[in-house]
């Protein structure tokens, strides 16, 4: 019989983050279960390599959300990553906390508050900026301060920025969110710095931990109202993998509800109807879907942008020069340089819309035409925005009862008056922006939307036409007192039953304003101190 102590479902950011940590003293057997194969792939490790993965079935889930009336009809493109290390492994490598309040709002739940999220995450960090009371020097995850190479048009970002009212911030990540400035990234030493990269790889050097490629999990083993193990499919085989302590779900916000609901904890009537036995009916898995959804606005400028270095195949040779050579240049980093975090409305206590500066234009970033990465053929810049905070609320559901099949997915993009209220004043934000003279002197014309979409239902229905996600997906398997309006605890226990518990972007009580993937390694972190407390 197959057995371990912890059986980690998934490898991606807080996967990996609970393989290294629940390791690190050697006492205990980990198994960790990932459906997706190996990180060793070259547009993985490069940075500004993830526009190659946006369609990449090898590495990809490449979800679709059903028809979604919020975006007028289509079905959004969802990439999430099947690989080692997860979405930290295909994303654009922003790292954001999150602003202290939303921590307050955490701290509901014991020991989830803001002082406590700290901690850890100063534990966690190697902060390039050094170590002070908002940062962590010395921990796992290096952390670059990003600031050699931008573009120089990033300064003008900033100056317009504040011509328009929103003030400069050093640090997203420290005593004030709110501003304009340059983003920290997960990059070290001009490669992608994964969860898996700075977690999963030191740790798979130990004799303690084993971790399974191509292992997709079909369902939790259950006995007597207790997780005992997991089933799952190795290419024609199918395993049963036992656990002598817990089973851990860390596949984020879409397959750990899909899993659960597999195993017979979920929506009782779906279940019945999927010809599932119900073993633990709870109506709140796969529901509270929380997401960011994003626009670009886009313009053609009168000096050069990245377009013009990265278009013509003499620049493609010297950009991969600087980079080979030197580890530098426009490959080196994410495409978001800088970005920022602003208010609608100045009765608000804290940010709700954030920014992404982009020395660069895609206009045509569509599935089957051309690759999400290939520059248009003029001198164009994007400055992209997100809501923070959305009200909207979709869910994960079984399309199916075979763990092959993708679930059901229903963004609910722009449900509430309240999202669309605020997107309407965030895209005028935009072209106050270009607006300013630091920027209105560069801007040779506004290409998208274009100057005549004026008025508030054109700009609406603009929006609608052009947002999608920006692959933030969280809160399907969310943290709570009770099975009421929950699935896990404060130790991110599922309620009512023993030995399972889920650890990952789908238990966040409420979405954080900002990129996940800090927090979705925080969970792992976290999450691994309440395991390993529990074992004692």
């Amino acid at each position: 019989m197959d057995e371990t102590d912890y059986i980690i479902v998934g490898a991606g950011s807080a996967g990996c983050v609970l393989a290294e940590r629940l390791t690190a003293n050697g006492k205990h057997k980990v198994t960790v279960l990932e459906a997706g194969g190996s990180d060793r792939r070259f547009y993985v490790h490069l940075p500004l390599g993830y526009g190659k993965l946006f369609y990449d079935p090898a590495v990809n889930w490449l979800y679709k959300t059903e028809p979604d009336p919020g975006l007028n009809g289509a079905r959004d493109h969802w990439p999430r990553g099947k690989i080692l290390g997860g979405s930290s492994s295909i994303n654009a490598m922003v790292y954001i906390r999150g602003h202290k309040a939303d921590y307050d709002d955490w701290g509901v739940n014991p020991g989830w508050g803001w002082e406590e999220c700290l901690s850890a995450y100063k534990a966690m960090e190697d902060n390039e900026a050094g170590a002070d009371d908002w940062r962590g020097q010395g921990g796992p995850l290096f952390v670059s301060a990003n600031r050699a190479g931008l573009h120089p048009l990033v300064g003008m970002y900033l100056q317009a920025c504040e011509q328009a009212g929103l003030a400069p911030t050093a640090d997203f990540n420290g005593a004030r969110q709110e501003g304009a400035g340059i983003y920290q990234m997960t990059i070290k030493g001009a490669r992608r710095n994964s969860a898996a990269r700075a977690f999963l790889r030191p740790a798979m050097k130990r004799s303690n931990l084993r971790v399974v490629t191509g292992a997709l999990a079909t369902r939790v083993v259950i006995e007597g109202g207790r997780a005992v193990g997991v089933e799952y499919r190795r290419g024609d085989e199918t395993r049963v993998l036992r656990a002598r302590g817990e089973v851990i779900l860390a596949g984020g916000a879409i397959n750990s509800p899909q899993l659960l609901q597999l195993s017979g904890i979920g929506p009782g009537a779906l279940l019945q109807g999927l010809g599932i036995p119900v073993i633990r009916d709870n109506a709140n898995v796969g529901d509270h879907l929380s997401d960011h959804q994003g626009i670009n606005y886009t313009w053609a400028m009168k000096v050069p942008t990245y377009n013009d270095e990265l278009r013509p195949w003499w620049g493609k040779l010297r950009a991969g020069m600087q980079y080979f050579l030197g580890g530098g240049g426009p490959l080196a980093k994410s495409i978001n340089h800088a970005g920022g975090f602003f208010r609608t409305r100045p009765d608000l206590d804290r940010p709700n819309m954030q920014l992404y500066f982009q020395a660069f234009s895609t206009l045509i970033p569509r599935e089957g035409e051309r690759p999400l990465l290939t520059p248009d053929p003029w001198s164009g810049l994007s400055i992209g925005l997100s809501n923070c905070r959305p009200t909207s609320r979709g869910h994960i559901r079984l399309r199916t009862g075979r763990a092959e099949d993708h679930p059901v997915i229903t963004a609910n993009a722009f449900l509430t008056n309240h999202d669309v209220e605020e997107m309407l004043a965030a895209v005028k934000f935009l072209r106050k922006v270009a607006a300013q003279p630091a920027m209105a002197a560069l801007v040779k014309e506004e290409l998208r939307p274009g100057p005549k979409v004026q008025s508030d239902e054109e700009l609406i229905h603009d929006f609608r036409a052009r947002s999608g996600t920006v692959y933030h997906p969280s809160c399907t398997c969310r943290m709570g007192p009770d099975a009421s309006s929950s699935v896990v605890d404060a130790g991110l226990r599922v309620h009512g039953l023993g030995g399972l518990r889920v650890i990952d972007a789908s238990a966040f009580p409420n979405i954080i304003a900002g990129n996940t993937n800090a927090p979705a390694m925080l969970m792992g972190w976290k999450g691994a101190e309440r395991v390993l407390a529990d074992a004692r």
